[in-house]
């Protein structure tokens, strides 16, 4: 199955107007999401459904679906009511919800006295809506909520812009339905969006070049194949620079992280200290004893030339000379992933790592701290448009962006941008970064297309540490937890790739709201 895409909400609207030139009817892309969100509220809220269903339907499209499920949850004797916001509605509104009254829908008005109820519809506003409720929509939208009942929302819940993921007072559903594909704001606000559900309606193909959403699917399709010919040459030599003293941990962790992605030798280069405790506690690595700062000895270069990737930065360390050592480094490399310590101390340094993106793939990964660092002029934008930051990166470093958070967005110079959603706030913990660089540099030696090895780590990242969290809850996971996690998420894709999918039409996609226990 083709990737979703990722619109904004001019994007969104772009795209039913080209379904419209295309032949596809704006009615008939109106019934056919009322009818799709239906069948999911049945399938997700079977009982509660049977208690009855209220929709409030707003004066615009996203109304507009409303009545349409509405009528549909009728047609199948569901118990059902609307409560419509008074005002001008748009035409088609008018007409859908003319159909639903010829019916036998039944209404009731905002402020009068509801029914017994089991379920709450918010269809009142939708994707284009931006700024606060107006009074009406907010009165409404406050006495649905007071109800204390599941809520689905149909595009998002009201109050949330989809284009920024800013939040205008309070914005809650326990599920979201949106159509063809996601919207801006459903990955930026996690919390109140609750279960995402995308469904198909039938637009065309998006746009190229649209940001898209990376699933397991593609992931594990992916994922470099091993073969019963391979040796340890084959399946990559990953360097790991850092682990400075004191901060032994991180190499460590960089180091086991690629050994569980596949790498067939992993060396550790790191000062004497962390050298010595690495020797005693993780027989798996070799290891190099070097400064991170100064020259680079003969023995480094010749290991560095050697590599398929470098990783450097975990635990690196900030003082001086480690911006010139750390771009010596990558001048030798063929393909490298800097992270943590490695991206700071090239604060003012990006027009020379563009220069030697220019021959080799290189991928940046920076949480939010090391991209205002390395990238200030973007600062502001990375907090509510993750994509075009990091693609905008990319564009003035030469490298892959693999820009960190909630969603991670990834961007390489003329492709399309990929997102990830991947993970919960257990990762939100030292070592996490650390771990992710690990897989990358075990991915990115056997994959020539760097944003699409950043995309599979990343993957990888999250939803092994969804498996960690069933075990040991997010609250108590720990990066060890999520290296731990690994073997069973090459089982499952393994498993999905031999079996494929199963098809739950109209669904597209589910993405569970990540887990906060």
């Amino acid at each position: 199955m083709p990737l979703l895409p990722v619109l904004s909400p001019v994007q969104s609207a772009a795209w039913d107007a080209r379904a419209e030139r295309a032949g596809i009817a704006l009615a008939t892309l109106m019934e056919a999401a009322g009818r799709a969100a239906a069948t999911v509220l049945l399938r997700d809220f079977p009982h509660a459904a049977r208690e009855g269903v209220l929709v409030a339907a707003g004066t615009g499209h996203n109304g507009g679906d409303g009545w349409v499920l509405a009528r549909a949850l009728h047609r199948l004797d569901v118990p059902v009511w609307v409560t419509a916001l008074a005002g001008t509605q748009a035409p088609l509104t008018e007409h859908v919800a003319g159909l639903a009254r010829a019916e036998g829908v039944r209404e009731v008005a905002p402020d009068g006295p509801w029914p017994s109820l089991g379920l709450a519809v918010d269809a009142i506003l939708g994707t284009g809506a931006s700024g606060a409720p107006r009074a009406p929509a907010a009165a409404l939208l406050e006495r649905l909520l007071d109800l204390e009942l599941p809520v689905l929302a149909i595009d998002g819940p009201t109050g949330l812009d989809l284009g920024t993921g800013v939040v205008h007072g309070v914005a809650r559903a326990d599920v979201t339905i949106t159509f063809g594909g996601f919207r801006r704001g459903h990955l930026l606000a996690r919390d109140e969006v609750g279960n995402l559900v995308v469904v198909d309606i039938g637009h065309p193909p998006a746009e190229s070049g649209t940001p898209l959403f990376v699933t397991d699917a593609f992931a594990a399709a992916r994922l470099p194949a091993l073969h019963a010919s391979d040796h340890k040459g084959e399946r990559g030599r990953v360097v790991v620079i850092g682990g400075d003293t004191g901060m032994s941990g991180a190499a460590r962790l960089a180091g086991r992280a690629a050994f569980a992605a596949g790498a067939g030798l992993v060396h550790v280069v790191s000062p004497a200290e962390t050298i010595a405790a690495i020797r005693a506690a993780e027989p798996d690595l070799q290891t190099l004893v070097h400064a991170t700062a100064g020259d680079l000895s003969a023995e480094l270069r010749a290991l560095l030339e050697r590599a398929d990737a470098v990783v450097i930065g975990p635990g690196l360390g900030r003082g001086e000379g480690k911006g010139a050592f750390v771009l010596a480094c990558v001048s030798l490399a063929k393909r490298a992933v800097l992270d943590a310590d490695a991206l700071v101390v090239l604060q003012g340094r990006v027009p020379e790592l563009a220069a030697l993106g220019a021959e080799r793939a290189i991928v940046l990964t920076p949480h939010a701290g090391e991209f205002r660092t390395l990238f200030p002029s973007l600062a502001s934008e990375r907090d509510t448009d993750p994509w075009g930051a990091a693609a905008h990166a990319a564009e003035q470093s030469g490298a892959t962006l693999l820009l960190k958070g909630v969603p991670t967005a990834i961007a390489r110079a003329g492709k399309s941008s990929l997102t990830i959603a991947a993970g919960n706030p257990g990762l939100a913990t030292g070592g996490s970064g650390d771990v992710l660089s690990g897989i990358l540099g075990a991915l990115l030696a056997r994959e020539s297309e760097s944003e699409v090895a950043a995309a599979v780590a990343a993957q990888a990242l999250g939803r092994a540490a969804d498996l960690a969290a069933r075990r040991v809850t997010a609250r108590a996971m720990r990066p060890m937890d999520v290296i731990a996690a690994l073997p069973d998420l090459w089982r499952e894709w393994d498993v999905m790739l031999r079996t494929g999918s199963t098809a739950e039409a109209p669904v597209l996609h589910r993405l569970p709201k990540p887990r906060l226990v």
